[in-house]
């Protein structure tokens, strides 16, 4: 396939948007007669006339000849073997080899790099190391090295597999990408069944860069994201954690929650909320996840800090305050109540997403404080200050003074604290901090007679 290769001349990207680190990459790999590129987010964005939020390298260069030309370099990854380049302790360029797509078919052939003369190849299992798909179609490992142009194909979208060329600063393009940014549509490279089966994370990508951009999806990707939507229970739970992080903090995150919801998505991201919100999506449950998600919007807009503790609470908030206030009409205390549901929920959640256990005690203890934070027209609250989630409790509180007008004076109040907070009552793993023993005094050792 030719690609359509347009040149400096006639396009806008210009190396003056590009990150100084990135370009002493794509330098050094130049310099060191490798092909470099500048590929997708970076190159879509840029096009689009958007700040870019971190540049991605590709070359013909292997993972071990990176190690070699580049000294701050180290090698990360199993499923997708990478190259991280390091500048300082904050700066990351992320640089990967140009990989072919196997067909399902062949996906299982035995790699001749992985047989030995001393072996019986009958002995052996047919499993190419480099390349790993699992019988439902998944793809698990996928390190087999290919061309430019079997690298574009084998990338999600039409939109993300341009490439930007160091050596004469062109732009090239294999599948349609430029034409799909013109059109502003989302579309799947390939087979949009395979696409999703093979990764269903994609799937949440797609929402995700949807909302974002404020494009539309290509009426085939939009079939297969509803057929295939299931599948997205079998994606990793580490994974589709971390995609929930983009997809709610992209600052479109009302937009995609409307996207989730029309394609069946959410609810398999949330099962249980999503069983508790129902089908019909203009409930005052529904439009409340809407206000939330609005709110986490402009104060990201705003440069405001939204943690994912924060972001949790907003949007199962809801769904617990009404199952606490059951347990509080039994009797039980409404903060303790809050906390028991909120805890219960993430117990099951993490069989599909899998929260930290940071998040999940952060979470907790943000819809368990309310109660204090409200009583007494708030001047309950001071003891809290001392607390790490303290902030994040009065953001949530400020949310619902907004969404119901209630407890103003409260909400005064707690803005007014200063906040101190002391160490965390949690360690890094999220478990509660154990006060060390103190050492019991023996009886008195009788000197010698």
């Amino acid at each position: 396939m030719d690609p359509v290769i347009v040149q400096r001349a006639d396009h806008t990207l210009s190396r003056q948007n590009i990150s100084p680190e990135a370009l002493k990459v794509l330098y050094g790999l130049k310099e060191a007669d490798y092909v470099a590129y500048i590929a997708g987010g970076g190159v879509r964005d840029l096009l689009l006339g958007r700040t870019p939020k971190d540049f991605d390298v590709v070359t013909d260069a292997t993972p071990n000849d990176l190690r070699r030309v580049f000294r701050n370099c180290r090698l990360i990854g199993r499923r997708f073997r990478l190259a991280h380049v390091f500048f300082g302790r904050d700066k990351i360029i992320e640089v990967a080899t140009f990989r072919a797509n196997v067909p399902p078919d062949s996906a299982d052939s035995p790699d001749p790099a992985d047989q030995t003369e001393q072996s019986d190849p009958s002995d052996q299992a047919p499993q190419n190391h480099h390349h790993v798909r699992r019988d439902d179609g998944m793809i698990v490992r996928d390190n087999l090295f290919g061309t430019p142009e079997e690298d574009a194909l084998r990338r999600d979208f039409t939109i993300n597999a341009l490439f930007y060329n160091i050596r004469d600063y062109s732009v090239i393009d294999y599948v349609g990408g430029l034409q799909d940014l013109q059109k502003r549509v989302i579309r799947f490279i390939g087979d949009p069944g395979v696409r999703c089966v093979e990764d269903p994370v994609r799937m949440i990508r797609a929402v995700r860069f949807a909302a974002m951009l404020g494009f539309d999806f290509e009426p085939a990707t939009a079939a297969a994201i509803r057929e295939h939507h299931g599948s997205l229970a079998l994606a990793n739970r580490s994974r589709l954690y971390e995609e929930v992080q983009k997809l709610f903090f992209c600052k479109a995150a009302e937009r995609a929650y409307e996207l989730l919801r029309e394609f069946g998505l959410y609810e398999m991201l949330f099962p249980e909320l999503g069983s508790w919100l129902g089908p019909n999506t203009g409930t005052p449950e529904c439009l409340r996840i809407s206000q939330a998600l609005k709110q986490v919007d402009q104060w990201r807009q705003t440069g405001r800090e939204v943690s994912p503790a924060l972001l949790f609470a907003l949007m199962f908030g809801g769904m617990h305050e009404a199952r606490a206030g059951e347990l509080s009409e039994q009797g039980q205390h409404k903060g303790l109540a809050l906390h028991s549901v909120t805890m219960e929920h993430f117990g099951g959640l993490t069989e599909r997403v899998q929260v930290p256990k940071t998040v999940r005690y952060r979470t907790a203890e943000i819809l368990a404080s309310q109660p204090r934070l409200t009583a007494d027209g708030g001047r309950r609250a001071r003891p809290l200050a001392t607390r790490d989630f303290f902030p994040e409790a009065v953001a949530y509180l400020e949310f619902m003074v907004c969404l119901t007008g209630e407890h103003r004076e409260a909400l005064a109040q707690a803005q007014a604290i200063d906040w101190a907070p002391r160490q965390s009552r949690y360690g890094e793993e999220g478990e509660p901090r154990r006060r060390p023993r103190r050492r019991r005094r023996g009886p008195p050792v009788s000197g010698p007679s």
